[in-house]
């Protein structure tokens, strides 16, 4: 137990710390633990799971893929304040990758995904509607707010699952 939130703690704090650079060897590194960890969750070994998500957290903190799935395993394990604090790392790290590549959407959709898990699908509106109108041409983007995006996510059958 002392590992695993020591582990945490220095995911949390590699989260803050922005002007680190994430080497390639760091990339492959987290690749083999997300690998590992989807394992991990096709044999619903929650601990397993989560300590290999907080360690590739912890080597790619700019993925909010990873935080994404590390607060979902948290609620797994009923654990909802830690699971907040991985989804709140999520938007951050998906905003951030959106404000680097404005041109690709998909971070921008992810966060509005986790800001709905956490439940502030207002936010999560109010994100894509800003986007979209300052993106008018991004097809993915525009289709995503037309079709009500949020209230389809809103609307997931899972969602009370893994929201905190």
């Amino acid at each position: 137990m002392n590992r695993r939130l020591v582990g945490v703690a220095a995911a949390l704090a590699l989260a803050g710390c922005r002007a680190k650079e994430i080497s390639p060897h760091d990339r492959e590194l987290a690749a083999n633990d997300l690998s590992e960890a989807q394992f991990a969750l096709t044999l619903k070994d929650w601990p397993r799971a989560e300590g290999l998500f907080t360690h590739a957290a912890g080597l790619c903190p700019d993925d909010g893929n990873i935080w994404e799935n590390l607060g979902i395993v948290r609620m797994r394990e009923q654990n909802p304040k830690a699971a907040r604090a991985a989804y709140e790392s999520a938007v951050a790290a998906f905003k951030a990758a959106y404000k680097r590549k404005p041109e690709d959407s998909n971070p921008l959709l992810g966060a509005a995904a986790v800001l709905v898990i956490l439940g502030h699908a207002d936010d999560a509106r109010v994100l894509v509607n800003e986007a979209a109108a300052h993106h008018p041409d991004d097809r993915r983007l525009r289709a995503f707010v037309e079709a009500n995006g949020v209230d389809k996510l809103v609307a997931r059958p899972g969602l009370k699952d893994i929201s905190p």
